[in-house]
């Protein structure tokens, strides 16, 4: 096997940690190298998932973006960096500071997989590198590649060499339908998803061992390995089975996912965090906010110290302002409005299931949690 890394980052949050768990237990073989991005900012119940997850594992790599103040965290010397401008979703300024840079720092020019966990039941891709010497890989998704990769192997400039491919390694009995989609080029109304999709449905393993191949004859990472294990996969992991591969590892839930009761004007609901990464994310819902401002409240205090000069987490609402206990009454009867109307939805999941189905992942940072 050539020389290629095999990274994973652990960002505190169930996917990603139970992706490494899913990885080390199925494909041990794999010489995966933990890291997480540290920005100094992160919960408690952080720093000890990956303390309990260092124990499973082995040695987890902590990156951490240099400070010219000693003192200060990686956080505190950007913001002085950027003039007091907070991150926002339109200047995410935080993610490619803190985490992108020091990640990309970590991998330097080598040939790298980045495993990604991303999982089955997501409509995201998730980060991509834009240096041509790390490529993503999704263990979770039925489709492993990147849209990168997809649109590479199904140019239709590379239809022969696909067709080719196929036409050595696909059982017989499925040959000609394959070689039908392959021949069929990528147009608006048949695209790369569409296109994908067909070959999947027709043999996941047989798509992913033609991939495979073709990237043997290009210089991505994948390409660079005599064998690849996970080209023989063809789970789907979702959201249930992240908690399943959590609890069956015996490392748990991460804590701030608990789900605690509130109540208010008779009614009652329960709030916990839906994300892992900064105290101050400012993609968190208000629900959340207010689960920060009961449950940790020294770092509710630090959030509202950072909102100077006009510059606010929420657009529009200062942290200040949201804490009212009118504006918090009326949070939580919002929150509570929701998490009826999803138990009249699905009765028949499990509590647990739902707590989460309030959490908007397309609308994460997907690269904060690399």
């Amino acid at each position: 096997m050539n020389m290629v890394r095999q990274v994973l980052g652990i960002s505190g949050g169930k996917d990603s940690a139970a992706l490494a768990i899913y990885l080390k237990e199925k494909y041990p073989e794999l010489p995966i190298e933990y890291y997480n991005s540290d920005t100094g900012c992160e919960l408690d119940e952080t720093m000890q998932l990956l303390e309990r997850l260092e124990s499973l594992l082995g040695e987890i790599t902590i990156l951490k973006a240099p400070v010219a103040v000693p003192g200060d965290t990686p956080f505190d010397h950007f913001l002085k960096v950027s003039g007091g401008y907070l991150p926002s979703p339109q200047a995410r300024w935080c993610t490619q500071k803190m985490k992108l840079a020091e990640f990309e720092k970590f991998v330097g020019d080598e040939p790298t997989i980045s495993y990604v966990g991303i999982r089955g039941d997501e409509k995201r891709e998730g980060y991509v590198s834009t240096k041509p010497n790390i490529q993503a890989i999704f263990p979770f998704r039925r489709n492993i590649w990147s849209v990168e990769i997809i649109t590479k192997v199904l140019s239709n400039d590379n239809i022969d060499s696909l067709a080719e491919i196929y036409s050595e390694i696909s059982p017989k009995a499925i040959l000609s339908k394959a070689l039908k989609i392959i021949r069929k080029p990528i147009t608006k109304d048949f695209f790369y998803s569409k296109k994908t999709d067909a070959l999947l449905d027709l043999d996941v393993k047989l798509f992913n061992k033609a991939v495979f191949l073709f990237l043997k004859t290009t210089d991505y990472p994948v390409g660079q390995l005599d064998e690849f294990p996970l080209i023989e996969n063809d789970e789907i992991i979702e959201k249930k089975n992240v908690f399943r591969i959590l609890e069956d590892s015996g490392i748990g839930i991460p804590a701030y996912y608990t789900p605690i009761e509130f109540e208010v004007d008779g009614k009652k609901g329960t709030y916990s965090r839906t994300r892992s990464g900064c105290y101050f994310c400012f993609y968190q819902q208000k629900i959340e906010w207010i689960w920060l401002y009961e449950q940790h409240p020294d770092l509710f205090q630090k959030s509202m110290e950072f909102e100077k000069d006009g510059y606010t987490w929420n657009q529009g609402e200062r942290l200040e302002d949201l804490i009212k206990p009118e504006r918090i009454r009326q949070i939580k009867l919002d929150a509570i409005k929701r998490q009826e109307a999803q138990k009249q939805k699905s009765q028949n999941k499990l509590l647990k299931d739902m707590l989460f189905d309030d959490d908007d992942d397309a609308v994460n940072c997907a690269n904060c949690f690399i």
